[in-house]
């Protein structure tokens, strides 16, 4: 059996900044394929600057398969970054898990949250707000961890390990904004 994944999100899912073989949803594949598990590439719907009500406009306008065996959903930080309210991030992120869910044929634990980045620490951040940014992404990754765990996905925490980029520069890409491709490693390895 060769495995279908889909990858729903935002620039943290397509890799802004560097090379597309290099994203995360790339390197889970690898890492599978390197552990003798088949897979095809990965299906990503993901834009760079997109919220959740963007990635479900997409979603619905979107010619998927009958169903994927594995589904990543990591969605949230341009709700953050707009200003926009975690109120409206909880009911636009569970409508988007249930999607997730469908997707993966009704396997709920074929489906993977990743938690939001803490982009504050990046260089980009510097001279904006760092620590209400930091703040802001706890309680949005608050919003979707508690929604993960009311549907019984799994939950992969990326967040604790992305603020090592404030002290080590090689886990930010060349935008001193996005993830490096060191920094999607860790992703992937814990997906």
């Amino acid at each position: 059996h060769v495995y279908s994944y889909l990858a729903l999100g935002d620039s943290y899912t397509i890799g802004e900044a560097v090379p597309l073989h290099r994203n995360f949803p790339y390197q889970v594949v690898q890492l599978l394929r390197q552990a003798k598990h088949e897979f095809y590439a990965p299906e990503i719907i993901a834009k760079t600057g997109w919220t959740t009500d963007e990635l479900e406009a997409a979603i619905a306008g979107y010619n998927f398969l009958p169903k994927y065996d594995f589904v990543t959903l990591l969605i949230g930080v341009n709700n953050q970054y707009r200003g926009r309210t975690e109120i409206e991030y909880k009911e636009q992120f569970e409508n988007l898990l249930k999607k997730s869910i469908a997707l993966a044929n009704g396997k709920k634990d074929h489906v993977v949250v990743i938690s939001i980045p803490d982009y504050g620490v990046t260089p980009f951040a510097k001279e904006k707000d760092p620590q209400k940014i930091s703040r802001e992404i706890d309680v949005f990754n608050g919003v979707n961890k508690a929604v993960s765990i009311q549907y019984k996905v799994n939950y992969v925490d990326i967040t604790p390990g992305s603020r090592d980029a404030a002290h080590d520069a090689s886990l930010v890409a060349s935008d001193g904004l996005h993830p490096s491709e060191k920094e999607y490693e860790k992703w992937a390895q814990k997906v």
